[in-house]
């Protein structure tokens, strides 16, 4: 049984655009991607709202810096044989800064810490998954939630397959099968969410042969 963490935002911990709450866990990416690994590996969900790679946010009601959770993370759930990371949506946001190398460059602060974390052994460094989140989309009046911009979301994979690259991880374009929400631009309805996780099934089961 190998284990796999799925590191994100939101859009790993399933929220629904039409009510704020959460979508059944059928349709959470990381729940079908377990589901269609069919028994030879366990998907630790670890999404949280408003999460960012690398950058403080104290206006929810817990750490939002993925730099600092990522660690707790891999302590917490090692030994671990894949690590997914999906984030960058909230690094779009205007307070910080707005734009997609923002969040590329938190991507590969991310990556540092999954290669140099002191495992137990040091030998069992897991292997990286990055997932380029799907680009935002039009919301009410246009625009999408937050004050993002659609034009740099959609910047936003290509760095990110760049930062792949450069760590020696796997990628994956989750905008390839599912778009934004037009309840907000920026979530997920329940059957694209889920559109990811089955998506997710060929390069994960690659990465783990």
């Amino acid at each position: 049984m190998r284990t796999i963490l799925a590191f994100g935002d939101s859009l790993t911990w399933g929220a629904d655009p039409e009510t704020g709450l959460r979508h059944p866990p059928q349709h959470r990416w990381p729940e079908v991607l377990e589901q269609a690994l069919d028994g030879t590996a366990r998907v630790i969900a670890e999404g949280l709202g408003g999460r960012t790679t690398c950058y403080d946010d104290h206006t929810g009601p817990a750490c939002r810096n993925g730099a600092k959770a990522l660690a707790v993370a891999l302590a917490s759930h090692m030994p671990l044989d894949l690590v997914i990371i999906m984030l960058g949506t909230n690094d779009l946001k205007p307070a910080h800064g707005g734009r997609a190398e923002a969040a590329s460059s938190g991507m590969r602060r991310l990556a540092e810490i999954v290669e140099t974390f002191p495992y137990k052994p040091r030998s069992a460094r897991p292997k990286l998954l990055i997932v380029a989140p799907p680009p935002c989309g039009a919301g009410p009046g246009g625009v999408p939630a937050g004050g993002r911009s659609i034009a740099e979301s959609e910047r936003l994979a290509p760095l990110l397959a760049q930062v792949a690259e450069e760590a020696g991880a796997g990628f994956f374009d989750a905008g390839s099968v599912a778009k934004a929400s037009s309840a907000d631009g920026v979530h997920l309805d329940g059957s694209a969410t889920a559109a990811i996780g089955r998506a997710l099934e060929g390069p994960v089961r690659a990465m783990m042969a």
